[in-house]
């Protein structure tokens, strides 16, 4: 049985993934809708490519979707899950790369902004990214989950399989080496004390 598109959206992710399981394409919908964005975001921060981002929050939905008929639900949150695969598939596809420069990351454009200020945008973006780039991979996931994505110490330990304590500690090492790493940019950067 199909349940109608205006009734998921309130529905929780795993019970979409069950409904999913067995037969429901609206719930295989509604689920890349809400949670196809979150993957790609976090995959973007973690790689700085657009279209490696692109790809990794593909494989992670497919993942995801394979895994549907075995899925157990109230043992992880299905966004929880979603997040460790994407990163994982970061992770491999960073390992690969190592030593390869990241590409510049371009700001998607905004009319209300002077050229002036997309430009240091541009350059904000581009200099945290890098400095992103410089941070081992577990300390460079901790940041991202945390001050990017928005995620709880909690959360990110679930996600990341370490505990809370390892998650704090990845993510003040990694907050102290962004700001040495960008502490001789604050000017350049248009950021000024006062």
């Amino acid at each position: 049985m199909t349940m109608p598109y205006d009734q998921q959206e309130d529905t929780p992710d795993d019970a979409l993934l069950v409904l999913y399981a067995n037969g429901d394409g609206a719930a295989a919908r509604t689920l890349t809708l809400r949670l196809t964005p979150r993957a790609f975001a976090h995959a973007f921060r973690m790689l700085g490519d657009r279209a490696e981002a692109e790809d990794v929050a593909q494989e992670a939905m497919i993942r995801l979707f394979k895994l549907a008929p075995d899925w157990r639900q109230g043992e992880a949150k299905v966004t929880t899950w979603l997040y460790r695969v994407t990163a994982n598939l970061c992770t491999d596809r960073l390992r690969k790369t190592k030593g390869v420069a990241l590409d510049a990351i371009p700001e998607p454009e905004d009319g209300a902004k002077s050229a002036a200020q997309e430009m240091q945008d541009r350059a904000r973006v581009d200099a945290l990214q890098n400095a992103l780039a410089t941070l081992p991979d577990r300390q460079r996931q901790a940041v991202v989950l945390r001050h990017i994505d928005g995620q709880s110490n909690p959360e990110i330990a679930e996600i990341m399989e370490i505990s809370v304590e390892a998650v704090e500690s990845l993510t003040a090492r990694g907050k102290r080496a962004l700001a040495q790493a960008l502490a001789s940019q604050r000017e350049a950067l248009g950021y000024t004390d006062g």
